[in-house]
């Protein structure tokens, strides 16, 4: 019999109060979001406080602008993850709930969606103030890693986004919380059970939070603080979007699919291919990533690189 890891049960929620005849609860999920994006705020501070990492010397912003720039990001953040979850994994189900669409306490955001409405908000952001653009773009390229590392060990926590079956050494049973009966086979409200019966899978959460956390930030903080690679506007940006699209393409090959993407002649859940070859929806939405990445750098290591 195969032996495994044991699953830390731990609530979704941190703890929960009522008020008013209203619960409220602190998720581990909010509780990432909320760590991820200090840690990326005070890390992008101090970048601006080191004028000597950025071209001709001189940060792209003032430390106090950047508050007001996490302030679209989160806006970029929320509304662009759910829409990207929206289109991207059950475009079917929401057109024909479209109410459910604001629903974001019951989960379902996508990093790729995410990432564009980042992308949008602070393209709208340096316009407005005249901001150098792609030197932006790296100093929240290197904000990115923290919320993706606390990203992931939230889905950890919450026993979501397992991996695939397997009998590797450290492989885990991953239950769920009964939410409503009759729901895959969902026993009594409130209790934990096996989605998919006692399999063992890969903990493929623990995989991306190091691959896409741990990984890529000690890569991008090499780059930026020990190669000069601020002083070439986007070399880092490139680089993070290389590399989160390389990392992600990586884990997709232990992670299970979203399940509307699985049936019975496509037991992997491919968008693109059956039986054993094919490209899940995550591979799929990172290899423009990685096209894009590779380009960026290409861009600006052809570019004269500013004074030190």
């Amino acid at each position: 019999m195969q032996a495994v890891i044991p699953f830390p049960e731990l609530s979704p929620e941190i703890f929960s109060i009522s008020l008013f005849g209203m619960e409220f609860a602190l998720r581990w999920y909010a509780l990432a979001y909320i760590a991820g994006l200090l840690l990326g705020w005070r890390l992008v501070v101090a970048l601006m406080k080191r004028p000597t990492l950025w071209p001709e010397n001189r940060p792209p912003m003032q430390p106090q602008q950047v508050e007001d720039l996490l302030t679209w990001v989160i806006l970029g953040v929320v509304i662009g993850g759910r829409l990207g979850f929206v289109l991207f994994y059950k475009p079917a189900h929401y057109l024909a709930n479209p109410v459910e669409i604001l629903a974001v306490w019951e989960g379902g955001m996508s990093f790729h969606g995410g990432l564009l409405g980042v992308v949008i908000a602070t393209w709208l952001w340096t316009g407005k103030h005249a901001i150098a653009r792609m030197s932006a773009a790296d100093a929240l390229a290197m904000a990115a890693p923290p919320g993706l590392f606390f990203g992931r060990l939230a889905n950890f926590i919450n026993g979501e986004l397992w991996g695939r079956p397997s009998d590797v050494p450290w492989a885990m049973k991953f239950p769920t919380m009964c939410v409503d009966p009759g729901w895959q086979g969902c026993p009594i409200p409130g209790e934990w059970f096996y989605y998919g019966g006692e399999l063992a899978r890969h903990p493929s959460q623990l995989y991306e939070a190091a691959l896409e956390g741990l990984v890529l930030g000690a890569v991008l903080l090499w780059l930026a603080l020990r190669r000069g690679a601020l002083k070439r506007p986007g070399i880092v940006t490139g680089s993070f979007f290389a590399g989160y699209g390389i990392s992600r393409f990586i884990v997709e090959y232990f992670r299970q699919a979203d399940a509307q993407f699985i049936t019975p002649d496509n037991p992997i859940g491919f968008v693109i291919g059956q039986g054993t070859i094919g490209v899940t929806m995550g591979q799929l939405l990172s290899l423009p990533m990685i096209l894009l990445g590779l380009a960026l750098i290409a861009y600006a290591r052809r570019r004269v690189p500013a004074p030190a």
